[in-house]
């Protein structure tokens, strides 16, 4: 199966180069801005660090694709509630930022998915909390627009059902502060943003053992985009076969990113 995916894409490769090579926007390349939205309070993906400057993984692999490209990249923070918006205004060009195509599969035109991830379940460590049975009468909170809530009200209803409720919140920050503070029990989130939390406050939290869902990232484009998402899709593809992918990847490391939950270098092995 690893031989089949890494010939297919290969053949991605060359039909995104080719897209590439014919241009994005009928102008210079060089002119082209690719305006990356991302949520900064999304570590590792997106957030801001301890030199207050934008950062996160997704945010590297954009960079390194807009210099192959050689376009230019503009980081734009938005509202996750309010992605499409900006989508649709222009304001933005892309969602890249730990973005799940599964169930928004016929909303965006999509680039291959290069990360697997799942959905978790975080509660403080002295919560008493070991499985997700024990969340039954529990106050749960995660992201507005998320896709740990998607998860809950289309595929694990009835586990949402078990709730005392289930609350939304603009960004994960919020909702780890809400859990600090006790007026939460869990946290619904992905997670690599869940061992990013992990890491920073060692011992504080725990990760229950069964995952809500899985999913997987890419980067999506305004629908009918084909053009700039070949592009982007080509440089993905290769810096997942030279190995770039890997060596940004082994740098958020310590910032909780799953490094062998990457898809794309495992199939040019």
């Amino acid at each position: 199966m690893k031989r089949v995916l890494a010939v297919l894409l290969a053949l991605l490769l060359v039909l995104s180069l080719g897209a590439c090579a014919q241009g994005n926007t009928g102008e210079d390349e060089t002119a082209f801005t690719l305006k990356v939205g991302f949520d900064a309070d999304y570590p590792p993906f997106g957030f801001v660090n301890e030199a207050g400057d934008y950062d996160g993984f997704d945010l590297a692999l954009a960079e390194e694709a807009c210099k192959r490209l050689g376009w230019k990249m503009e980081k734009t923070a938005i509202v996750w509630d309010s992605k499409d918006a900006e989508l649709d205004s222009g304001n933005i060009n892309c969602i890249w930022n730990g973005f799940t195509i599964n169930g928004r599969e016929d909303d965006y035109t999509w680039t291959v998915g290069y990360y697997d991830n799942s959905i978790v379940m975080v509660v403080r460590a002295d919560s008493g909390i070991e499985t997700l049975a024990d969340l039954a009468g529990k106050v749960v909170i995660t992201q507005a627009a998320s896709s740990a809530l998607m998860a809950l009200e289309n595929d694990q209803v009835e586990l949402k059902d078990s709730f005392a409720s289930l609350l939304e919140t603009a960004d994960y920050n919020a909702a780890f502060m809400e859990m600090n503070a006790g007026a939460v029990d869990a946290i619904a989130v992905d997670v690599g943003v869940a061992n990013y939390y992990m890491a920073s406050q060692a011992g504080s939290y725990l990760i229950l053992d069964e995952d809500v869902s899985s999913e997987e990232y890419g980067v999506g484009f305004k629908k009918g985009d084909t053009a700039t998402m070949y592009a982007v899709q080509g440089a993905l593809l290769e810096m997942a076969a030279d190995g770039t992918m890997l060596e940004i990847a082994e740098k958020y490391a310590d910032k909780g990113l799953v490094v062998d939950s990457l898809v794309l270098p495992h199939a040019f092995r």
